[in-house]
């Protein structure tokens, strides 16, 4: 399948999933998924990655530790950074020490990335870049295809 095609069925999965309840760990749709999650079944899914099992990790880690296990994950399904998003590319936010969530691009609205991710207490949003929870925070962006 092309690259056009893909990432819309990336940006379909991913749109599927809105209002699925935050679950810190969980993977099941409509039921429970947090940030790292719903990338993994959403890529999977769509068939753009082979199964992923990120093993376990505590809820805060991000507060304590200063490993980057969000950007290793992407780096290990080969994904590369980018400097301009497109639809079915990712967005990784920088909460406490460390890049540590994770969104969906799936739209640019008046120039900025519109994003699909899980946010704690609100479960699976749509949120435009400028917007809280994600608007003022450093992100990086990252590709599953070959332009940078």
């Amino acid at each position: 399948m092309g690259e056009i095609l893909k990432r819309a069925e990336i940006v379909r999965e991913a749109r599927r999933w809105l209002k699925t309840p935050y679950h810190h760990h969980g993977r099941v749709h409509g039921v429970g998924v947090d940030c790292a999650m719903l990338l993994v079944e959403v890529y999977e899914r769509a068939e753009a990655v082979p199964h992923i099992d990120p093993g376990a990790y505590p809820h805060d880690w991000h507060l304590h530790r200063s490993e980057e296990m969000f950007v290793a994950w992407l780096k290990r399904v080969g994904a590369q950074p980018v400097h301009t998003p497109a639809p079915g590319d990712i967005g990784c936010w920088r909460f406490g020490r460390t890049y540590s969530h994770g969104g969906i691009v799936v739209g640019v609205v008046d120039g900025l990335p519109l994003v699909v991710h899980a946010y704690i207490n609100r479960g699976v949003i749509l949120t435009r870049t400028d917007e809280e929870p994600l608007a003022g925070r450093p992100v990086t962006w990252w590709t599953l295809w070959g332009r940078h």
